[in-house]
């Protein structure tokens, strides 16, 4: 069912009045979601006018990877990821493990995912979702993309698979971490990166976030919105209620930048230096005239 709620054309001055210092990259965004389907290049425009000019489309089964690879050639600056879900991991058989490995041969593709564990839904069950977890390590190992990773209430069991496969896999994120000090402290062991969402914005569910994001290295942080999901709720009182969009990526940062201690230049510069690193990404065509914020 496509998202009810409203885009925020009707208040674009004031959500473009807040342009991120530096450019950044939005590592994970479901632009293949229906309800951006009817202003889905004012969407991409929006993120741009707002200082977010890399965009990486989640795919998170077949379907939506193709819809992403789809995207990434028509506009610049974006990109995309190709895995199945957890919530999807009872449809893994032969002939999506091939698809996905074709598409993974695709150059828009920097990412293989998203995929993971997740013990708190279970869609499929917990057996059906290692499989296809196990099956998506080793595509990662094949073709030496990083991993774009899911996690809910499976940190022990997520764990223990990618502490298996660490030595032949190049390099991974866990995205949209919401979980505990111990989770985090043990994915930081295994050297993985860390993707942050709004949820840390959110102040009934995000305050253990903010007394563990200074526990995070800086070259192992990235930002993303997750959207049309997990509105900041930081933003404007005009702002609230709206479509969640890459737009809104600023207002992220302002907040993990707030409880790092860090200014949001510097976290904008380093989370897309370390995004950019992560991902292989090309920088972006400047247009004539235009500079950094």
């Amino acid at each position: 069912m496509a998202d009810a709620t409203p885009p925020f054309d009707d208040v674009l001055p004031e959500a473009l009045r807040f342009r991120s210092p530096a450019p950044l990259v939005d590592i994970g965004a479901n632009l293949t979601h229906e309800s951006f389907a009817r202003d889905l290049e004012a969407t991409i425009q929006r993120a741009r006018a707002a200082g977010v000019d890399t965009l990486i489309l989640t795919g998170t089964d077949r379907e939506h990877a193709e819809q992403a690879v789809t995207l990434a050639r028509r506009y610049p600056g974006l990109y995309a990821t190709a895995g199945v879900h957890p919530h999807d991991a009872s449809r893994w058989n032969t002939e999506l493990e091939a698809a996905m490995r074709e598409l993974h041969r695709q150059p828009e593709v920097v990412s293989v995912g998203e995929c993971g564990l997740d013990f708190n839904r279970n869609f499929s069950t917990p057996a059906e979702q290692q499989h296809a977890f196990e099956a998506q390590l080793a595509l990662a190992a094949e073709s030496s993309l990083p991993l774009f990773l899911h996690e809910r209430d499976a940190g022990p069991r997520m764990r223990e698979m990618l502490h298996a496969w660490r030595d032949d896999i190049s390099k991974a994120v866990v995205h949209c971490f919401t979980a505990d000090r111990d989770t985090l402290y043990g994915y930081l062991d295994l050297d993985l990166h860390i993707g942050l969402t709004g949820w840390l914005c959110d102040e009934r569910r995000g305050h253990h976030l903010r007394e563990l994001v200074e526990a995070i290295p800086a070259e192992r942080l990235m930002v993303e919105t997750d959207c049309p999901y997990l509105l900041p709720r930081n933003l404007p009182a005009k702002l609230k209620g709206r479509r969640h969009e890459p737009a809104l990526l600023p207002w992220i940062v302002r907040e993990i930048a707030h409880w790092r201690g860090d200014t949001e230049a510097d976290l904008a510069r380093t989370t897309t230096a370390t995004a950019r690193a992560f991902f292989g990404l090309d920088e972006p065509a400047r247009e004539e005239g235009q500079q950094n914020g």
